[in-house]
């Protein structure tokens, strides 16, 4: 596990095991999420993505309250993957850390309430994998231009900004969401602890 340069997210190193018929992985232990966050993920979704080459996703984050935590993997093809604090108030806010995840990393991302989420697909039918800690409500999606140069993401030449979905090309940039009122507010207590504990 490594802790993120943006306050409430880590890195999970997992472990396969590779014999004669391929290839078997953990991809996921509530056990190891709370001995290195000190809090469990309460998990009330499991979604998966299928993504052309180039295809941009994100920033997508959830209104806070309640907020959404996701523990994010790619089982197939590979992904840049992004975290990016948005939370007004945090000390990391506006920073962003990236990981490369795919089957040939073996690498897993936790982000905590009120962070984005964003990734590119770097082959064909890169398959992201995304447990979430609350149910889809569209009501309370939001999203943040992932092309706003005060955010300036490090987006690689695969990346194709056609590819944008309708909603995350009209999304607004990091300064006019705040204007808005859009962004959630970094919690007053430690960043482990916006993953619920358990009870």
């Amino acid at each position: 596990m490594r802790p993120l340069a943006v306050a409430g997210a880590w890195e999970f190193s997992l472990r396969p095991h590779h014999d004669e018929r391929g290839t078997f992985a953990e991809w996921y232990s509530p056990d190891a999420v709370e001995q290195a966050t000190g809090a469990r993920l309460p998990v009330a979704l499991a979604g998966a993505s299928v993504s052309h080459k180039g295809v941009i996703r994100g920033v997508h984050f959830v209104r806070t309250p309640p907020g959404q935590a996701r523990y994010v993997t790619c089982v197939a093809g590979e992904v840049l993957d992004f975290t990016v604090d948005l939370r007004e108030g945090s000390p990391t806010f506006g920073r962003w850390d990236a990981v490369r995840l795919g089957p040939d990393h073996w690498r897993a991302v936790l982000l905590t309430e009120g962070l984005g989420h964003a990734f590119v697909a770097l082959t064909d039918r890169a398959t992201v994998l995304y447990l979430c800690s609350a149910p889809y409500r569209p009501e309370l999606e939001r999203t943040v231009h992932p092309l706003d140069p005060d955010l300036a993401l490090p987006w690689p030449a695969a990346a194709d900004a056609r590819t944008l979905s309708e909603r995350d090309a009209a999304a607004p940039s990091l300064r006019e969401a705040a204007r808005l009122g859009l962004l959630p507010r970094c919690p007053p207590h430690t960043p482990h602890d916006t993953v619920r504990r358990p009870t």
